[in-house]
């Protein structure tokens, strides 16, 4: 009896041992394509802008062993494609000078690719917290979403969308630090609880310096915000009877009185000059009844 080839098990079979197709439809799997490298190109308004050198040139050396594992997605733009989600892996194919990688082609419009490519970044966590809000932002604008319709898109609270965009509020200086990691995104919304643009990007400066928590950040801001009362001037009736208590009250203990008065609150300073007098000068006080 003739032993059945591999072909019986059908198209699909063969693809789901050669390729990682979690989170394809059955339909998708049995429709890989390999796309001629030359034919793909990157979305320019795709959320990341930052490619670490050092892991793309990983991801190089494990394709060049073990190919493209898992294809890249990608909408059809006439004669050429356009990644939806995959441009790494791509990247890393042209790297190391595969003609060909495997694709799943999709029909979406632009507002799903601009979707797709945001969440598939944010659940590997690639995107750093500039990129983030910056995405956010382009699906408010260019697509006239709401903050309330991307919470629902991207599976994240309205609140946590809202401070990512608050994060564009910052100095240009302080954004490029939060960019290239040298402060966190919790390290940034302490500084926005700055005043001032010079006072943001100085604190934004000792932070990275000093390499701060994002709770000592937190406490430097809260005190930064303090500012003193301004003291009133007392008038000449005030310092005349302030005066008239010092010379009173001299007079009744023996010794120098002094009284610090501001705002209609204050301070008296009793000075002694040895121990048995504190004990005369606290027994004079104790008996004042």
């Amino acid at each position: 009896m003739q032993k059945k080839s591999g072909l019986g098990k059908g198209l699909s079979a063969i693809i789901s041992d050669k390729y990682d197709m979690q989170g394809f439809t059955d339909t998708e799997k049995d429709n890989v394509k390999n796309l001629k490298i030359i034919d793909v190109e990157p979305n320019k308004d795709q959320p990341r802008k930052a490619f670490n050198k050092e892991k793309l040139e990983e991801l190089a050396d494990s394709i060049k062993q073990h190919g493209v594992i898992q294809p890249i997605i990608v909408v059809s733009k006439g004669k050429t494609y356009q990644i939806v989600a995959g441009e790494r892996r791509w990247r890393a194919a042209k790297e190391v000078g595969l003609k060909e990688i495997p694709a799943i082609i999709r029909n979406y419009d632009e507002t799903k690719v601009m979707e797709v490519a945001l969440i598939e970044n944010l659940q590997r966590e690639d995107l750093n917290p500039v990129e983030e809000a910056l995405g956010y932002k382009n699906l408010m604008e260019s697509f006239s979403m709401t903050q309330e319709k991307i919470s629902d898109r991207v599976g994240k609270s309205r609140s946590a969308i809202a401070n990512s965009l608050r994060l564009l509020n910052l100095p240009k200086e302080v954004i490029k630090m939060l960019e290239e990691g040298k402060i966190t995104s919790g390290h940034a919304k302490a500084i926005l609880s700055v005043t001032g643009t010079n006072a943001q990007i100085e604190l934004a400066k000792l932070i990275y310096e000093k390499q701060l928590s994002v709770r000592e950040a937190e406490n430097i801001s809260k005190n930064s915000g303090k500012t003193k009362k301004p003291k009133t001037p007392l008038s000449s009736e005030v310092k005349l009877a302030v005066k008239e208590s010092e010379n009173n009250l001299s007079k009744y203990l023996g010794t120098k009185v002094k009284i610090h008065e501001s705002n209609g609150k204050g301070k008296i300073e009793i000075s002694y000059y040895s121990y048995e007098e504190f004990e005369r000068i606290a027994e004079m006080i104790k008996n004042c009844r």
